[in-house]
């Protein structure tokens, strides 16, 4: 997976765009980040999942997810590891992360990110 596949993938999602936070791009529906890239560097995403998604992904996928280190790891924030994670996978556990902050409005439409 590249950056760029990535970001093609996040983008896919209903009222999805990208602005940056901290020096590093982000995706954001309704203005809350769901996900952001190159973090802490260019070979990772972060994810932003509820604590129970994030021990689940993990549990599944151990080499693909990790918890992002401290406090935000310990309230769902996930890193993804791009040379790891598959097209499949990664748009599975992008649409938690997109439903958990999407309005109430665009979260019961099931997103077609492929």
């Amino acid at each position: 997976m590249t950056a760029a596949q990535f970001r093609e993938i996040a983008l896919r999602f209903p009222e999805a765009v990208e602005a940056a936070h901290m020096g590093h791009p982000d995706f954001r529906v309704g203005g809350k980040i769901f996900a952001t890239l190159g973090y802490p560097n260019e070979g990772r995403g972060v994810l932003v999942l509820s604590p129970e998604e994030q021990q689940e992904l993990i549990s599944q996928h151990p080499e693909m997810f990790e918890p992002v280190p401290g406090g935000w790891g310990r309230r769902g924030s996930t890193q993804v590891l791009l040379k790891q994670i598959t097209r499949p996978v990664l748009r599975a556990a992008m649409r938690k992360a997109w439903q958990m902050k999407a309005p109430k409005r665009l979260s019961k439409s099931r997103p077609l990110a492929k």
